[in-house]
């Protein structure tokens, strides 16, 4: 049932996006920060937390959900750290994320030959 959750909420982000790419003048990169941007709003006000809880990786592997961690992040680093934290909380959480997208970017970049658009 877990995999029927994740597989119709991450199904349904993909369909927003979808239907933002067809129905507006919206560019692709624009939709992806918007996606984290109300990922990160969501997931501060606390809206998030349980559509995670009931979708599992059907909302933590969108970009909403990296919006949502990185508002985690922020939150715990300025408990334990302060004003400084609004500033190191979002890496920290993150990095591993991040890391992972710069090395496969690399690794793609090393298999594939780049081809020039027209």
């Amino acid at each position: 049932m877990d995999i029927i959750k994740a597989f119709f909420v991450g199904g349904l982000f993909c369909l927003i996006g979808q239907l933002l790419i067809d129905k507006t003048k919206l560019t692709p990169a624009r939709i992806l920060v918007s996606y984290v941007v109300v990922g990160v709003i969501l997931g501060a006000i606390g809206i998030y937390k349980p559509i995670i809880d009931f979708a599992g990786a059907g909302a933590t592997v969108p970009l909403t959900g990296f919006g949502s961690n990185l508002a985690k992040g922020v939150k715990e680093a300025v408990s334990e750290a302060g004003f400084i934290g609004i500033f190191t909380g979002g890496l920290k959480a993150t990095a591993g994320g991040i890391t992972v997208a710069i090395f496969a970017g690399l690794l793609a970049s090393l298999i594939f030959k780049a081809k020039d658009k027209f």
